[in-house]
């Protein structure tokens, strides 16, 4: 096992909020590219990628051979070590084979949210300075080509665009012949595994998305030690719903799928609860990844029960705090007796905390699991840094091999989170628990102040999930004249003909929660203004019921 046990260690003798993960497995010093080399090598003849939309499947060999194409036509295009390119795209087979070949050149993915409009693709495009760009040729209501066309005059690094499943792809595979396999393992040989890989915009709530720059070795560890606390082998089918965009999809998912020679299965271009379903059972699948509320989305399914889901084992779950009951029927319903829970940000590559494959589902539900091997964790203090004893809440902070090399062009930024010791501040108010384990208890932002009292939206969701009228539930504080916060409860109910009032919620509270926790508004809604990756926007709700 790459991981260590239980037991306790110096740091928590000494009672501080400290833990470092250990285990005995060693840090990958490879690149992305020769890593997946030593899958190919080891795996060729089984199935490394299968897009159930389309039926196209791959080998490692078949795949290892359409990245190399797809390299070295991004050569013969131009694209030189340490040049962006950016991908604009749902997921899709080509997105994968775009994210191993760009990092066997040298160059650096710049991934883009699909549900960017222009002035947003113009941003990233400049402030990344994007030479190619690879797009889908539409997503949902955009088209994607027109808002090229919108931004193109603005972008003068901006070289050339090709879209996928469009002519344009085609003629760039099709210039892969000027460049020899032999000039392609010259440029690979060139890299190192320090270098940059990836640059992904995190979705800040002010102002515009700053790029976290991530590394081979960032990602392609983060990925691999991910994989080992669930312990993927090559007989792994990893279904993935989740965005490539995100660190979710292309590091939990592509990279530590390949870092195993297990297979990626993609079950559609974005979230279709019935489609990722339909995708686990016609491929036995053995894993699942999503965020709750896409597990919600896939239980509450009317037909949920006729999907055979025996094969899966395992999965991920992260982006948002799992509800009980519903981490009970994940276990129970489909089959999912090892799911983990991830913790992290796109700034750590993105995992910190992981709960193990034994652990119970106290520790799966109520903590976001311990460090991952060599990465150190702390609470801190917010105010003077310090670190604080165990229980006690405070900010995360991160330490290790996963934290960014920090954000691109803005080292102002960078130094706003990324302290003296290389410690990434992450936002996030946080108990370590005397077993190492921690509770993320909100955002230092999210926590409400009502009437002086501290109040954490996470607690009282929790509660509210046993509501038998309630299906899903969001927490956030808005402005009041007398307590300066009030707590409000946005509902999705079981059965939209009979949602539950506010004098029920209220009854149901009294009993279990302090009189300041219980919601004195309530708002019943269809669904929550989601981000593309899954995570409900609480700055939305807060915005749009605030008066």
């Amino acid at each position: 096992m790459s991981d260590s046990t239980h037991g306790r260690g110096p740091a928590q003798e000494t009672g501080l909020s400290y833990a470092h993960g250990t285990g005995t497995t060693a840090l990958l010093g490879d690149t992305i590219g020769r890593n997946l080399d030593r899958a190919i090598a080891a795996h060729g003849d089984r199935e490394a990628l299968v897009d159930v939309v389309s039926g196209r499947r791959w080998t490692y060999t078949a795949l290892g051979a359409d990245i190399d194409e797809l390299a070295r036509a991004l050569m013969a295009s131009g694209v030189e070590k340490g040049d962006r390119v950016g991908i604009w795209a749902v997921n899709c087979p080509e997105w994968a084979l775009l994210q191993y070949a760009t990092a066997r050149i040298g160059a650096v993915m710049v991934t883009i949210n699909p549900a960017y409009r222009a002035h947003e693709l113009e941003f990233v495009l400049n402030q990344a300075g994007v030479r190619l760009l690879v797009a889908s040729l539409a997503h949902r209501t955009s088209d994607y080509r027109a808002l090229v066309g919108q931004v193109r005059a603005n972008c003068p690094s901006l070289h050339a665009v090709h879209y996928i499943g469009d002519p344009s792809w085609t003629d760039l595979t099709a210039t892969a012949a000027a460049v020899t396999s032999e000039q392609l393992a010259a440029r690979e040989a060139e890299l190192s595994c320090d270098d940059p890989v990836n640059i992904q915009y995190t979705s800040g709530t002010t102002g515009f998305p700053k790029g976290a720059t991530l590394s081979h070795h960032n990602i392609l560890n983060n990925g691999y030690f991910v994989g080992e606390m669930i312990a993927y082998t090559e007989a792994d089918r990893v279904c993935l719903p989740v965005p490539f965009y995100h660190c979710f999809g292309m590091v939990m998912g592509n990279l530590a799928i390949t870092s195993h020679g297990a297979c990626i299965v993609i079950p559609g271009p974005s979230f279709e609860p019935a489609a990722v379903l339909a995708a686990v059972q016609q491929e036995r699948c053995t894993s699942l990844y999503g965020v709750p509320t896409m597990f919600i989305a896939e239980l509450n399914l009317p037909d949920f029960p006729r999907y055979d889901l025996s094969s899966l084992r395992t999965g991920i779950m992260a982006g948002s705090p799992c509800p009980v009951e519903v981490m009970k029927r994940v276990v129970a319903e489909m089959h999912m007796e090892e799911v983990s829970i991830c913790y992290g940000m796109t700034e750590t590559s993105p995992v910190s905390t992981q709960t193990r494959r034994d652990d119970d589902l106290e520790r799966r539900t109520g903590t976001v699991g311990r460090a991952l091997p060599h990465i150190e964790v702390k609470v801190v203090d917010p105010a003077t840094g310090t670190t604080l004893p165990r229980g006690s809440a405070g900010e995360l902070c991160t330490r290790g091999y996963s934290v960014m090399l920090g954000y691109w062009d803005q080292p102002d930024r960078t130094a706003e989170v990324i302290d003296a010791g290389r410690w990434m501040h992450t936002g996030d108010l946080a108990v370590m628990r005397e077993d190492g384990y921690v509770q993320v208890v909100g955002r230092i932002k999210d926590m409400i102040i009502r009437g002086g009292e501290n109040v954490y939206p996470r607690e009282i969701e929790e509660f509210l999930h046993g509501h038998p009228k309630i299906a899903d539930v969001q927490v956030v504080g808005v402005p009041d004249e007398r307590y300066g916060e009030e707590i409000l409860a946005c509902v999705i109910p079981r059965d939209p003909a009979d949602p539950p009032s506010l004098e029920e919620v209220t009854a149901y509270c009294r009993e279990r929660l302090a009189h300041y926790k219980i919601p004195r508004r309530l708002r019943i809604l269809d669904a929550f203004p989601m981000t593309v990756s899954g995570k409900v926007r609480k700055i939305e709700l807060r915005e749009t019921y605030t008066g």
